[in-house]
């Protein structure tokens, strides 16, 4: 399994959650948090469900909730995929 990076989670949010034109995830945004960043938790939720498809990663929804910025949210998911192997 591949580490899932910050542009393939840009991409995954996007077809889940939608852009705002002014919203563009960078290494500069990786501490931002979600929400400065214009996602909702349900956005995050969704986001977690497209991964778990594409990538085989499972993150409860508790998990899910608790993730405040890009960078813990790749973390998570890489950690798990890296336990999961």
């Amino acid at each position: 399994m591949a580490v899932i990076t910050l542009h393939d989670l840009a991409g995954v949010l996007t077809e889940c959650a939608g852009a705002d034109e002014n919203v563009v995830l960078t290494s500069e945004s990786l501490d931002v948090t979600f929400t400065d960043l214009g996602y909702d938790s349900l956005a995050l939720l969704e986001t977690a469900a497209a991964v778990q498809q594409r990538y085989g990663v499972t993150l409860s929804d508790e998990e899910v909730t608790e993730i405040t910025t890009p960078r813990e949210f790749l973390d998570l998911v890489n950690q798990s995929a890296v336990q999961a192997a």
